[in-house]
């Protein structure tokens, strides 16, 4: 019987509000994050169960619009396959606005 690895990258996965979890904030210093570095990271492909190996580390950045508070959030993700960059999360940074438990927040991801 023959086995096959999948190769993933490592990323940080964590979430911070408001400096909440100063590790996950900038400035980020990995030397001291290594309960956050997640091995081999994993994520969801659109239209498709379960999870992939990422292809790609990413952080969003936010702030929610009514108090000013920060949000940070580091993780990993993959390309799905689709066609156009828009719906492609990792092929370019993006940035506007979403609601998240019912407060806007205005955000940039970068890888």
């Amino acid at each position: 019987m023959s086995s096959s690895a999948v190769g993933a990258i490592d990323c940080f996965h964590c979430v911070s509000v408001d400096g909440s979890n100063p590790a996950c904030d900038d400035p980020f210093h990995n030397n001291y994050t290594s309960e956050l570095l997640h091995s081999p990271c994993l994520g969801g492909r659109k239209g498709r169960n379960g999870l992939f190996p990422a292809t790609a580390c990413i952080k969003l950045a936010g702030v929610y619009d009514d108090s000013g508070k920060r949000l940070t959030v580091r993780t990993c993700a993959l390309d799905s396959g689709t066609l156009t960059t828009d719906t492609e999360i990792i092929r370019s940074s993006h940035c506007g606005g979403f609601y998240l438990d019912d407060k806007y927040v205005s955000y940039l991801i970068a890888m």
